[in-house]
């Protein structure tokens, strides 16, 4: 198996990019707009770049299964390159860094690029299939903004508890394994075995474990938390530090780690899940009764896109329902296009219900958290959440 990784210490780039993250949360911007969307589809220009979690864009080198690349590369004439990333604030630092066409930008980096004007609007005309796009994403609040499209939804589901079977003997109900010390069911302390991941926005999942387990904090949504819910998610946070092995945004270690390293349990998505299970690991998920946070990823194009033709090219063919089942099937997601759920031999016509298609209105979707916000005293913005976790990282 050929590794799927992202190149860069995530601590580091957190730290470089949070003057990028409160310029975007106050609505600074770097750099012209685009002057508006493109008119019509050119002649492709030979290439497309692209920033993408890893797992997202395969052409059959990590398993010849699954390949949605080779075949557009042969129609287009547009080769493929991407560049994995770990967390949603290194994409946002590489698409302020410049030289890519698209990003798969979850609903925490999406914001933060429209408001930088990093992504520019989409001529969805030009996308032919965007029509057969599930109708809950089409004019998703995290891509669709002051009635324009600036991107095309990709793959959505949520963040799931992965468990070690052996460390548990019946599936854990709750996020309580992760974060607080307890003995587990093979007699040992879950302390030194667990992970959680190390982006920013994981404080939304200290959020909602609190939303649940400490109703008098009076926590309505994980991502507007006021001062006393923000400290609260801090403190739970701090206590979690002691417990943490690692923190997770590799994909691909956490799956070694889960193998080799001694973890038994940590959030994590499907993808990490299908591939431990089809190594015959013992390893299954399960989404707690506190609920989980969630991602719905959208293609968007860079505002200074250097391949824009070959950039509509791959939209239109990343909501086509074989790529859509296809993915779905490796990653352990939900398409984005929901014809996709029925005839693919990957996924099965019970993948999409398997992967939580059905559970859409429970997810607590990945969104940037602004100072202005449904309180009316206001909420903790994000640039917070980006130096506070850092330090909760360092042990501080």
């Amino acid at each position: 198996m050929k590794p799927v990784s992202s190149s860069r210490p995530v601590s580091r780039l957190l730290a470089r990019t949070s003057a990028v993250a409160l310029a975007a949360a106050l609505g600074v911007t770097f750099g012209a707009a685009h002057a508006g969307p493109l008119a019509k589809v050119g002649k492709g220009e030979g290439q497309v770049d692209i920033v993408a979690w890893p797992g997202y864009i395969e052409r059959g080198e990590t398993d010849k299964g699954f390949d949605w690349v080779t075949g557009f590369e042969k129609k287009t004439g547009c080769k493929v390159k991407v560049k994995t990333a770990g967390t949603s604030d290194e994409m946002v630092a590489l698409m302020n860094e410049g030289g890519f066409d698209l990003v798969t930008a979850s609903g925490d980096a999406s914001m933060r690029l429209i408001a930088g004007k990093r992504v520019q609007e989409i001529n969805v005309d030009l996308i032919p299939s965007y029509k057969t796009v599930d109708p809950r994403l089409q004019k998703a609040r995290w891509h669709h903004v002051d009635g324009k499209h600036y991107g095309v939804p990709y793959q959505w589901g949520y963040n799931v508890l992965a468990y070690n079977t052996k460390a548990f003997k019946t599936p854990p109900k709750s996020w309580k394994v992760v974060f607080e010390e307890m003995t587990l069911d093979d007699g040992k302390s879950n302390k030194g075995r667990v992970q959680a991941f190390d982006g920013p926005i994981y404080i939304a999942d200290a959020a909602l474990y609190l939303k649940a387990t400490k109703p008098e904090l009076g926590i309505k949504d994980p991502y507007e938390l006021n001062e006393d819910q923000y400290k609260a998610a801090l403190e739970l946070l701090r206590q979690q530090r002691k417990l943490v092995a690692r923190y997770w945004h590799d994909a691909m270690v956490q799956i070694d780690d889960f193998k080799n390293e001694g973890v038994v349990a940590s959030s994590a998505w499907g993808f990490q899940v299908n591939l431990l299970q089809g190594d015959k690991q013992p390893i299954a998920s399960v989404v707690p009764v506190e609920g989980a946070t969630g991602w719905a990823d959208t293609t968007m194009l860079h505002a200074n896109a250097k391949h824009p033709n070959c950039a509509y090219m791959w939209m239109e063919h990343s909501v086509n329902p074989k790529l859509q089942g296809d993915l779905a099937a490796w990653f352990g997601s939900v398409p984005a296009v929901p014809a996709a759920c029925k005839g693919n031999a990957l996924l099965g016509d019970g993948g999409c219900d398997n992967n939580g298609y059905k559970e859409f209105e429970r997810i607590s979707f990945w969104r940037t958290p602004v100072a202005k916000c449904s309180d009316p005293k206001g909420c903790v913005p994000y640039y917070r959440w980006v130096s506070d976790y850092i330090a909760i990282l360092g042990g501080r």
